[in-house]
This record gives structure tokens, sequence and C-alpha cells, in this order.
């Protein structure tokens, strides 16, 4: 009796590991919040109406306002620099990352950050650590500096104050502290990185708020020069303040009334706050145009 032929084994060389799948999951990420990326962005350009904004005159402006909107991705990459000496096409990266929070949903780009770092684990074994560290210092020093802020115009601004609004600003004030006693008091719980690179962090997202809020009044400035840069200064610190206060439910009307209170012209103050909203859109619309022009030419010398 002849023996049942044995099926033919399937060819093993057309299949591919089920981990090697598994690893795609960064890279299908990375597109779709690309692909989100660029949809927001042209939603918010072409419904802004940037082009009927008056453009200042004086070319500091431009200078000034071009170092502004690098800050934030430039400190965040002096961070990962230290931490997992990621090369300088890592700002890519870094600038997609804070496209997407400003575009998308809020941490948004810190997923995108986290799936271009998976992607290259040859540089960082446990990336999910140190973004999470980071994001959570960056937070962190924004309400310190808002506490710093509180502490030095409180005493000048107090008697300006309704009760309704001091009461605001005192719940506001514990709601601060309420939202980072948590991470300073089960610091070793939280925190994977060692305490002096967490300080280290710490103090570097300082001085990028510092040097954000400093560049956005000179900026304003060279807009507006018939304002001093001191009064510019200050008002950078008010919105900062107003930026972070937890329980003020429309922060940009009252930003708006305290620089109106401070300068007047509030049309002209109106018209300035959208011409900065609006250029850093025409940027992020750039910058998504150029990385994506950029990646299609080094896969075509790949």
């Amino acid at each position: 009796m002849a023996e049942a032929a044995v099926p033919a084994a399937p060819d093993l060389a057309g299949l591919e590991p089920v981990e090697k799948i598994k690893r795609r999951w960064p890279m299908w990420l990375g597109g779709a919040l690309t692909l989100l990326m660029v949809v927001g962005l042209a939603r918010e350009l072409f419904g802004g109406g940037v082009a009927k904004l008056a453009m200042p005159a004086d070319p500091r402006f431009y200078v000034v306002f071009l170092f502004y909107y690098i800050c934030s991705p430039t400190f965040d990459f002096i961070i990962f620099r230290k931490l997992w000496r990621i090369p300088i096409d890592g700002m890519i990266a870094l600038h997609k990352k804070r496209i997407a929070n400003e575009v998308l949903l809020g941490y948004s780009g810190e997923a995108y950050f986290y799936a271009w770092a998976r992607q290259r684990t040859q540089m960082v074994a446990a990336p999910f650590g140190a973004v999470k560290d980071v994001t959570i210092l960056s937070a962190i020093a924004g309400n310190a500096m808002t506490l710093a802020v509180l502490a030095l115009a409180l005493p000048f601004g107090i008697d300006l104050l309704k009760p309704a609004e001091f009461n605001t600003l005192m719940g506001s004030i514990a709601v601060i502290f309420a939202m980072s006693l948590p991470f300073l008091i089960f610091s070793k719980r939280v925190f994977s990185l060692p305490r002096g690179q967490l300080w280290w962090v710490f103090g570097i997202h300082c001085v990028r708020i510092i040097t954000s809020s400093v560049l956005v009044a000179f900026a304003w400035h060279f807009a507006m020069p018939q304002v001093s840069v001191g009064i510019w200064l200050l008002l950078s610190a008010g919105r900062l303040l107003a930026w972070r206060l937890p329980l003020v439910p429309n922060k940009e009307l009252l930003f708006a009334s305290f620089a109106i209170m401070i300068i007047g012209q509030g049309e002209a103050l109106s018209e300035l706050m959208a011409l900065i909203a609006g250029l850093s859109l025409v940027a992020h619309m750039i910058l998504i145009a150029g990385f994506g022009l950029h990646a299609l030419l080094t896969r075509k010398d790949a």
C-alpha cells in the first residue's frame, strides 16, 4: 500500500516573524500622527485668515520670532542629547512633537516622539521612562515659574483684585501646588532618571520658559515699538501666569484684559497676538512640508 503524500511545507521565506510585525507599530503611529498634523494645520491655517493681518515692517521682529519659534524644540534637543546622545536629525522628531502638541491633542507629540525613539532601540533601550520624566518635569517647571511670577507680582497687584478674583487666584495657587506635590512626594516611584539628571532637566526647562518669555516680549516690542521693552516683559510674565492658572475659565480674555489695562490699544494688541499664532502655523506647515520632502529624498538615496 502506497504511503499518503505528505503535504509540502509552506515557504517560510515568504513569512514574517510576529516580532517583526509588532515592531512596526511605531512607524504606523508616527505616520498616522504626521497625517493628522497636516490635516490639522491646513484647517487652522486656511480658516484663520492669517493673510489679512498686517505684517510688521521691522525685520528684527522676524529674526526674534524665528528664535522664539525654535526655542522649545532646541531646549528639548539639549535635554535628549545629554540623555540619549540623539543625532542632529532628532530635531526633526522634536519639531514634530511640538507641532503635534499644538495642533492635535495635548501630549500627542510625546506619543510621536516615543514611537520615534522606539524605532531606534540601538540609541536607547527603554525610552518611555525618560520621555515620561521630561514631560512631567516640564509641567512642574511651568508651575514653579508661575508661582515665582505670582510671588513677584502679587504684592504690586493685590489691591487691583476684586474679592472674587482674589479667591479664584488663591484657589488656582492651591491647585498648582496640589498638581505638583504628588510627583515630588513620590518622586522615587514616579521618576526613572537619577536625581542629578532630574534636577538638570528641571533647570533646562526653567531656562527654556524664561528664554521663550523674553524672546516673545522682544518680538512684541519690534512689532509695536511705541511700547517699551520693560512693559512687554511685564506682559510676557502676565501671559505665562494667565496660561497656567487652572481655575480661570477664559485665559485669553484674562490676558487681553490685563494687557489692555497696561498699554491700551486693544484692537492692535489682539491683531499682534493673532499674528504670532498665525506665523507659528505657517512655520509649522513649512516644516512639515520640508520634513516630508527630506524623507522622500533620503528614501530614494537609500
